[in-house]
């Protein structure tokens, strides 16, 4: 079976504009939250989010920024620095090998903010007014074919939209595509860009997100005093590669990607079903995937999203999946710092978890003071940990159901 490396990480957050910054912070347990200035909220209890601070105008030229929405041009960004990190210029390939090149990434909603702009012009300045760029600017599948036409990547490619399972799911198919000799290599992840009144009002109505005043301390994932998430935007790209042509050209390999486990609840469209089964199973198919045991994992970035039952029923299903080991296993949560990304949570997220593999280092979970009795894992608090990780899962729960576990370690 062929194997598959990570060789290139890309991201822009709540916590910075790259790599290097956002991992730096995530290590020393920062938050990225901020009250939100640049929409009306009056109305809505909800002021916060985690919001990725970047002004694309410097990254694009007027005409390009025009005709793409915020959630493509993030994916661009990341993919950039995605592509330098792996030390790939793609364009410089031959074609053949471009062939043999694939782009998956997801999103869970897509172009929102050009749906909100165009709505508006329709309704103060008429049809004739709604921009010719609206329909492929605004389509989820732009994140996939735009990064597809910047680096020239001729192989397959799809957008998958999964709502926050969205790019676990990419990053799923992007191993299947090297696995299976589809593709050697693959540009995966997930963006997102739903940070909107329309959004914040639609989860603040479904009770999803928190209603602390405080930035800093609203996203408390696994403590007894949380009371919702924290909703956040942003961009993370990984370059997929088969672990032998990486090793042929001296590629860095931050972690082999060895396994993945995709279930669904089919039990409500927004609530997890309560036993933890299905995430549960998730992980045990990752687990198989890697043709490894329980004993073999030391550290899962959990999904933590900081709401009620959610917490609990990871935990529950870390539990069932994992046996005596789970009390064992070092857990955090990314968006205790970052919010919650929605489809491109699962992105930023394999990024922590292959820079903890590759540095033995993880980032602590924020906020948690008071731990839930429901929630009686060691989640890593307060303060980053040295240790070896041999091998790790992340995690991804989406409404719908979908339950997402992708497997990553170090390669033999």
């Amino acid at each position: 079976m062929r194997r598959v490396a990570i060789t290139g990480l890309g991201t822009l957050n709540a916590l910075g504009n790259d790599v290097e910054t956002t991992w730096s912070r995530l290590l020393a347990g920062e938050s990225g939250v901020r009250e939100i200035d640049f929409i009306d909220l009056d109305t809505i209890p909800v002021k916060i989010a985690g919001h990725a601070v970047v002004n694309l105008e410097e990254h694009f030229e007027a005409p390009e920024f025009r005709k793409l929405d915020p959630f493509t041009m993030y994916a661009l960004i990341a993919s950039e620095e995605a592509a330098r990190d792996a030390g790939i210029d793609f364009r410089e390939l031959p074609v053949e090998e471009r062939e043999r090149v694939g782009t998956i990434i997801g999103t869970g909603i897509g172009g929102l903010i050009g749906i909100e702009e165009q709505h508006l012009v329709l309704q103060e300045r008429g049809a004739r007014r709604v921009s010719p760029h609206f329909v492929p600017r605004i389509m989820a599948n732009a994140v996939s074919g735009q990064v597809a036409i910047r680096h020239g990547l001729l192989g397959t490619a799809f957008t998958t939209s999964s709502a926050c399972a969205s790019s676990g799911h990419a990053m799923g198919m992007a191993l299947m595509a090297i696995r299976s000799g589809e593709a050697d290599v693959v540009v995966t992840g997930g963006s997102e860009m739903a940070t909107t009144a329309l959004t914040v009002a639609g989860f603040n109505s479904a009770k999803a997100l928190s209603t602390n005043p405080d930035p800093d301390m609203a996203s408390r994932p696994f403590d007894r005093e949380r009371d919702g998430f924290v909703l956040g935007d942003g961009a993370a790209v990984l370059v997929f590669e088969e672990l032998e042509r990486a090793r042929a050209r001296g590629a860095r390999i931050y972690a082999e990607v060895k396994g993945y486990g995709s279930t669904d609840d089919a039990f409500h469209i927004t609530a997890p079903k309560e036993d933890g089964s299905g995430p549960a199973r998730a992980l045990e198919l990752a687990l198989r995937s890697a043709g490894i045991g329980p004993d073999d994992v030391d550290y899962i970035n959990a999904h933590g999203t900081s709401t009620k039952y959610n917490d609990a029923i990871e935990t529950r299903a870390i539990k069932l999946a994992l046996g005596d080991r789970a009390q064992k296993v070092a857990i955090s949560s990314t968006k205790s710092m970052l919010g919650h990304l929605l489809g491109a949570s699962s992105a930023v997220e394999l990024v922590a978890t292959a820079l903890s593999v590759h540095t033995g280092r993880v980032h602590p979970t924020r906020n948690l003071q008071n731990p839930d009795p429901d929630c009686d894992l060691d989640y890593v608090p307060g303060e980053a940990r040295e240790m070896v990780v041999r091998n790790a899962l992340s995690n991804s729960l989406g409404f719908g159901g979908h339950n997402v576990s992708l497997c990553i370690g170090r390669p033999d």
